[in-house]
């Protein structure tokens, strides 16, 4: 005669008759409490460590950031204006909504690999990979139509007659042809990449 416990399939069905038999202990109810009480711990810890990511000191607190793009956005009217509003770096680079932003959250751990690995770690590995990951980065605002650009800004609202000629052309350009903000304005919040062609000013 074989033992019950030697043979892998009977013993797993025995693991699912007792995860589906009631619990002789405990009541559903306090069961279903306490994992409505877990859920909302895990939860509420899961959304903080999330809004935690978004901030401008989380950002910079690694000195690949800290030294290079934001000493450049420092520089710039998305972080000092007459209106004193200013846009931090998840305003451009994380989406608003929950669905897109895990989306991006789970592409930036491409990020954390690049961290852990120093593939940016000095000034020079930058410099060297600053227009593969600006041509990353044109490339994903460009498919999701400047979301990110359209928080705060929209061709709709725009009073063309206070522009200058020239932005006037463009932003009717742009409204005629379906064109992105990011088509026009690469460089708004850090400096252009030395070796862009005419194919990245497009």
């Amino acid at each position: 005669m074989t033992d019950p416990d030697s043979n892998p399939k009977q013993r797993s069905r025995g693991l699912l008759a007792r995860l589906r038999r009631p619990s002789v202990k405990y009541s559903l109810g306090g069961l279903l409490a306490v994992g409505f009480i877990v859920g909302v711990f895990f939860w509420g810890g899961f959304n903080t460590a999330m809004e935690a990511t978004n901030t401008e000191q989380f950002c910079i607190s690694c000195h690949e950031m800290n030294n290079n793009v934001y000493q450049e956005y420092k520089k710039t009217i998305h972080y000092s204006n007459r209106t004193g509003v200013r846009a931090v770096c998840a305003d451009c680079h994380v989406p608003r909504d929950w669905t897109h932003k895990m989306i991006r959250k789970v592409q930036a751990s491409r990020e954390l690999w690049g961290k852990l690995t120093g593939t940016i770690d000095t000034r020079e590995k930058f410099e060297a990979k600053r227009l593969e990951l600006a041509r990353r980065e044109w490339a994903r605002m460009k498919s999701v139509d400047s979301r990110e650009c359209r928080n705060c800004h929209s061709l709709d609202s725009m009073n063309t007659e206070s522009q200058k000629q020239r932005a006037r052309k463009q932003h009717e350009m742009a409204r005629e042809d379906n064109m992105t903000c990011i088509d026009c304005h690469k460089g708004i919040a850090h400096q252009k990449p030395e070796g862009m062609t005419e194919e990245d000013d497009l």
